[in-house]
């Protein structure tokens, strides 16, 4: 495990996954005054590549080396980012024209992460919290909601030690920039903010190089994406002939 930061260089937290989303976080949190400091996980996801990017991309925009958690989601599963059935392909009416959740849910997994997020920032007395979900492209998963954030909200108030102190103002801030936005939208945003998206990875099933599936509902959005957005998609997908 990574710890934090010995010095005061983030001033906040943002959960960061090396994807397309997380990353464009980061860069608006720098856009608007922020210095966040990536936090995270090593789950157990058949992924895990996605963590050695946040290192690269945190590097790319000069921000503190990211806080890497481990959490033992392997030994729960329930999902098939966990190894507990193969990783589908992204169904005919594409992810996020679904209506049911997707066997890529990870039970609870932002409630999680979120909820370790508030502790690292508490332990640390800073109060901004950056999240990348949005509720437009969100690929069915019920822990994207705007609604879900704002029910942790108020539970990260009741049930810390900072949010519980009176005070005029609310201590806790969730920062979700990206929730009412499009994919399209996302990539526009990091384009114009300078972000590096070669660096990101968004797929559910790269292989040892990080080289993206192109099949699965992640990199069907990513690549979507792009195309609306009508800006060069730079994901390295794999050769499948």
């Amino acid at each position: 495990m990574t710890g934090f930061a010995p010095d005061d260089s983030f001033d906040s937290i943002a959960l960061a996954s090396g994807g397309l989303d997380s990353t464009t976080v980061l860069a608006i949190a720098i856009s608007r005054g922020f210095r966040p400091l990536p936090l995270t996980f090593r789950y157990g996801q058949n992924h895990s590549i996605e963590t050695q990017q946040v290192g690269l991309i945190a590097h790319s925009l000069d921000l503190p080396p990211p806080l890497i958690l481990d959490l033992p989601f392997d030994r729960i599963g329930g999902s098939a980012l966990l190894g507990s059935s193969p990783i589908p392909d992204e169904p005919q009416q594409g992810a996020s024209q679904r209506e049911e959740i997707p066997a890529t849910y990870v039970p609870a997994r932002n409630l999680v992460f979120l909820s370790l997020a508030v502790a690292a920032a508490e332990a640390r007395s800073v109060r901004d919290i950056w999240i990348g979900v949005n509720a437009l492209d969100y690929s069915g998963y019920p822990d994207c909601r705007p609604e879900f954030l704002e029910a942790f909200l108020l539970a990260a108030h009741r049930g810390t030690r900072e949010g519980s102190n009176p005070s005029d103002q609310p201590w806790w801030r969730l920062q979700s920039p990206l929730v009412e936005m499009s994919k399209a939208q996302i990539i526009r945003t990091a384009t114009e903010l300078g972000v590096d998206l070669s660096l990101t990875l968004s797929c559910y099933a790269p292989d040892a190089e990080g080289q993206a599936c192109g099949r699965c509902d992640s990199c069907g959005l990513r690549r979507r994406g792009f195309e609306e957005a009508a800006i060069p998609d730079p994901t390295r997908y794999q050769n499948h002939g």
